[in-house]
């Protein structure tokens, strides 16, 4: 791979799709999937799979520093000395992300070489982004009269955790997007919005460092000085991208429903079954 001028703007669009999609539930994966089509970094097939998950690091670095007091279990206080003490509550949560992780992690192991080799395709993303863009539409209209069940994301069970890690086993199917898979699936057994985001984003942290460490050791750690630097430019791209983007979600959701990322979904997977009809 070469470092040129093109490489580098190519990376920096890559990376703005990927901060903006990664946690709004339009799906990251399938969006890089997409533009790749049109817009191919000049790297590898074994790079190019690698990068698509990898750069995904950037965007958890936006979530940890976020939701940094939510997401650390140690709180430092200052007295006459120094005194470290331990937030049970979120140990706890930490501990219903565990479980909630188990079922992908498993189908993961076992079905992710195939997946990619059959499944990454744009009929299978266009397909997707339309069945769980109904999906979105019909659960917020089922939802419109009834009043969430679990309010906040300290009220998640460990029976809930696992339930939602159950949904986001399905998005190991490209298009799907796991920020959408794991909403859609708690919106469903009565989560409200924002924990549903929240827990999501909990979530995120483990399952993408597990992916990037695969997707790593896959790849290997002999990087070209062009490969190190177009990761790294991609990664921190999505990290600015990404924290402007989960700021404006979570406003966004205090006031209004998931329907308006449905009907995206649904427009853009018609679109993308209409081009490649006819290419």
């Amino acid at each position: 791979m070469k470092l040129s001028l093109i490489e580098i703007l190519k990376t920096i669009f890559l990376g703005i799709v990927e901060g903006i999609t990664e946690w709004l539930p339009i799906s990251s994966t399938g969006h890089m999937l997409l533009v790749d089509q049109f817009l191919q970094l000049d790297a590898s097939d074994a790079f190019k799979e690698m990068f698509f998950v990898v750069i995904q690091l950037g965007a958890i670095l936006a979530v940890v520093l976020l939701f940094w007091n939510k997401m650390f279990p140690f709180q430092i206080q200052h007295d006459k000395r120094p005194l470290i003490l331990i937030r049970k509550d979120i140990f706890s949560m930490w501990f219903k992300v565990v479980v909630a992780c188990i079922p992908g992690t498993i189908v993961t192991l076992l079905f992710d070489d195939y997946i990619e080799t059959h499944l990454h395709t744009p009929n299978v993303i266009a397909l997707a982004l339309i069945v769980y863009g109904i999906a979105f539409i019909l659960i917020e209209n089922w939802n419109k009269n009834r009043t969430p069940k679990v309010k906040r994301l300290s009220d998640i069970t460990y029976r809930t955790a696992f339930l939602i890690g159950l949904f986001q086993v399905l998005s190991i199917i490209p298009g799907t997007s796991r920020s959408g898979a794991t909403i859609v699936g708690a919106l469903l057994i009565g989560v409200s919005r924002v924990a549903a985001a929240e827990f999501t984003f909990f979530l995120a942290v483990p399952v993408m460092i597990g992916l990037s460490f695969i997707k790593l050791l896959k790849f290997g750690f002999a990087f070209t000085g062009a490969e190190l630097v177009i990761l790294l430019i991609g990664m921190v791209v999505a990290f600015v991208i990404s924290v402007l983007v989960i700021k404006f979600l979570m406003s966004y959701i205090r006031k209004h429903d998931f329907k308006a990322f449905g009907w995206y979904r649904i427009v853009l997977g018609i679109i993308v079954l209409t081009y490649f009809m006819f290419v």
